[in-house]
């Protein structure tokens, strides 16, 4: 099987179909203010309002949000019970903002680990907003780079183990088809706020390739014009995917 799992080249890339977004310094915002840490996911509640908006004006297909990593449990109790209820009380009253937008919303990672009312929460948001066209909005609760790719091959043992599949004809895409996010193009660019360059677990594998963009701001502060900004910056990039620059020119030349 081929070892490689590098997306082919599409010359003119100006413009990313997937971003992905760790949104970092809420609580970092939030003690500049003197204010507690739950003012800060408050107010990047709000960011997230903001940056869905302008996905959607810039046409963007696929956004990822990095809401709630699996090791956010290690928080302070009252503020991850206060994130809950934040939640929750965002997908009430953001559902129909986004059905309007045309936005279809989507959950990934471990959500048998939330409360029931949470999780029915959950999928009420996703059932009524999947006619939506315009964007694939996902958000990353529970959720793990580790634990996706881990669940991915356990489901494949699964299957092995149940005579469903032999083991010598598993290819990386099989893998790839038991991951989170499988049916979407991987991701573009991945941003990170908060002014730290590290991918803290999140989409090892389906950002494999994509272009990375850290920024000091916090994100509270990430605004529409900062991801204009990002946006601007990916299209400087030149995505080589293994290749030479020239070997990208030459393709670009015959585009």
């Amino acid at each position: 099987m081929s070892l490689s799992s590098a997306p082919d080249f599409m010359p003119g890339q100006g413009r990313p179909r997937h971003v992905a977004i760790i949104m970092d310094g809420n609580n970092r915002w939030a003690r500049q203010r003197g204010l507690d840490g739950v003012a800060g996911h408050v107010a990047g509640e709000q960011g997230v309002r903001v940056c869905v908006e302008t996905a959607v004006r810039e046409g963007i297909e696929v956004l990822t949000l990095f809401a709630f990593s699996s090791e956010n449990w290690r928080r302070p109790e009252p503020e991850v019970q206060a994130l809950m209820r934040l939640f929750l009380k965002a997908l009430q009253q953001r559902v129909p903002e986004l059905i309007e937008q045309g936005v279809q919303l989507r959950f990934i990672g471990d959500l048998s680990a939330f409360s029931a009312d949470l999780q029915q929460g959950m999928q009420t948001a996703m059932r009524d907003t999947a006619p939506g066209q315009h964007l694939v909005l996902n958000v990353a609760v529970n959720y793990g780079g580790q634990w996706d790719m881990a669940q991915a091959a356990l489901r494949l043992a699964e299957e092995v183990s149940a005579g469903r599949r032999l083991a010598a004809d598993l290819s990386i895409a099989d893998y790839a088809e038991r991951l989170c996010l499988a049916d979407l193009p991987p991701v573009d660019l991945l941003i990170r706020t908060g002014g730290e360059q590290r991918l803290s677990n999140f989409l090892l594998w389906q950002a494999a390739y994509a272009e990375l963009y850290f920024l000091d701001t916090l994100w509270p502060d990430f605004d529409a014009s900062a991801f204009v900004a990002s946006l601007q910056a990916y299209a400087q990039r030149q995505r080589r995917f293994g290749r030479t620059c020239e070997q990208v020119a030459e393709m670009s030349s015959h585009a």
